[in-house]
């Protein structure tokens, strides 16, 4: 699996405006147990480089997107990450072993149980997950060095950027619903202001909380 990862930054470089990925993100997509966190009746393909599905309408993203949003969002010992759109838990597990705090959101209720329960059996007790509105980001432990946003939404969610700490970064897939979407990386400089780079078309389900809604 991380040796098709590889592959596929290389052939993206391009766009990432990277031809590598960082030796701690690429042991960490080794180490985290994939198939821990999908359903039964998916696990032959758990390492397979592809979306699976998890239930209620959701899945799990392909090793090569969670791999690539980790490393663009540069996060690392020290760091604090919010993520939006827990699911399986598996990107969640990914940035804890990067990062030394990972706060995560899953709005469906039954995906949140679940997350909660295979990070805490799998040992990621620097992982805090709840059910909750996304959209809205965590203010309790805000500021993030780095967000992760897996859904697409229409836009990014302001109180999300105003949660973003100077000098941190936010990765978040924009467009139209259930349509090609574009992986969009922000940096929030000192002064509050914030750049936007479009990294590549990706696809994602739609984030449903908020203003994003329907």
């Amino acid at each position: 699996m991380v040796k098709v990862i590889e592959a596929g930054v290389r052939d993206t470089g391009r766009s990432l405006g990277r031809d590598t990925l960082k030796p701690t993100v690429l042991a960490a997509m080794g180490r985290v147990p994939r198939h821990e966190l999908v359903p039964e009746d998916v696990r032959d393909a758990a390492y397979r480089n592809h979306p699976l599905p998890i239930g209620y309408g959701q899945t799990i993203s392909q090793p090569y997107i969670v791999a690539i949003m980790t490393d663009l969002v540069e996060a690392g010992p020290g760091d604090r990450v919010l993520e939006v759109g827990t699911g399986s838990g598996y990107q969640a597990a990914v940035l804890a072993e990067v990062a030394d705090e990972v706060y995560t959101l899953e709005i469906i209720p039954e995906l949140a149980r679940r997350a909660h329960r295979d990070l805490q059996r799998l040992g990621y007790t620097n992982v805090t997950a709840r059910q909750g509105d996304g959209y809205f980001g965590w203010p309790e432990h805000a500021p993030y060095d780095a967000i992760v946003v897996t859904a697409g939404a229409t836009h990014v969610p302001p109180p999300l950027i105003e949660q973003l700490k100077p000098g941190g970064r936010l990765i978040i897939p924009v467009g139209s619903r259930f349509l090609t979407q574009q992986l969009l990386l922000l940096t929030k400089a000192a002064d509050g202001s914030v750049t936007t780079r479009q990294v590549l078309p990706v696809r994602f389900v739609p984030l449903t909380g908020g203003r994003d809604s329907p």
